[in-house]
C-alpha cells in the first residue's frame, strides 16, 4: 500500500500549526504562573497547574515526534486512526476515545 504525499502532507501540516498553537498557549500559561509570585496560600495549586503545564509540554513534543517518525493519529492501545475530530481538540493525544478510557 503506497503513501499518497499530495493527501498525507496536508494533514501532517494542519497537525503541526494545532501542536504549534498548543505549545505556544501551554508556554504563554506557564510563563504566566511563573510571573504571578505565588502567595502562601497558591503555593500548592500554582506548583500543581504548572506540573500539568510541563507534562502538556511533553506530551505535544512526544507528538511532534510521531508526526516526524509517521505515527502521528495512530492510537498507541490499538493501532486504529485516531477520529480526525479528536485530533482537532487534543492535537497531541496518544490514544482514540475508547482506549483512552481503558488506561484511566
Amino acid at each position: 500500500m503506497s503513501l499518497d504525499v499530495t493527501r498525507a502532507e496536508p494533514h501532517l501540516h494542519d497537525a503541526r500549526q494545532r501542536l504549534e498553537h498548543a505549545r505556544t498557549s501551554r508556554l504563554a500559561q506557564l510563563q504566566a504562573l511563573d510571573e504571578a509570585g505565588p502567595s502562601a496560600d497558591d503555593d500548592h495549586l500554582l506548583a500543581v497547574q504548572k506540573t500539568a503545564m510541563e507534562r502538556v509540554l511533553k506530551e505535544i513534543d512526544e507528538a511532534f515526534t510521531r508526526v516526524e517518525d509517521g505515527t502521528y493519529g495512530t492510537c498507541l492501545g490499538c493501532a486504529k486512526p485516531v477520529p480526525p475530530e479528536r485530533l482537532e481538540i487534543l492535537p497531541y493525544t496518544r490514544y482514540c476515545v475508547a482506549c483512552r478510557r481503558l488506561a484511566t
